[in-house]
C-alpha cells in the first residue's frame, strides 16, 4: 500500500486560503501578547475551513482546496495560520517601538 501524495501546488493553495491569511493576520495583529497568536492561528483555522467547506458545498470554485475528493491539508494551514499571526504580531510591535 502507497500513501497518497499531494502534489505541491496543492499545498501552496492550501497555505494561501485568503480567508486564512485575512483572519490569521486581522487577529494577530490586534494580539497584545505572543501566547495569543497560537490561539488566532487556532481560530483562523476553523473559520478558514468552515468558510471553504461551504463554499465549496454551494459549488463555487475556491482556491483553498477542501471536500470528500481533496485533501484538507490542515498541518500545512496551521502552519501558514501561525507563520501569518507572528509576521503581523512582529509587525504592530516594529510599528510601536
Amino acid at each position: 500500500m502507497q500513501p497518497p501524495s499531494v502534489p505541491f501546488d496543492v499545498w501552496f493553495l492550501a497555505a494561501c486560503d485568503p480567508v486564512l491569511l485575512f483572519i490569521a493576520a486581522f487577529l494577530g495583529w490586534k494580539a497584545d501578547q505572543f501566547g495569543k497568536v497560537f490561539i488566532v492561528a487556532i481560530i483562523a483555522l476553523v473559520v478558514a475551513v468552515i468558510v471553504s467547506w461551504l463554499i465549496h458545498r454551494l459549488g463555487i470554485p475556491w482556491i483553498a482546496p477542501i471536500g470528500q475528493d481533496r485533501p484538507m491539508l490542515l498541518p500545512v494551514r496551521t502552519i501558514a495560520a501561525l507563520m501569518v499571526a507572528s509576521l503581523a504580531y512582529g509587525a504592530r510591535r516594529l510599528i510601536r517601538q
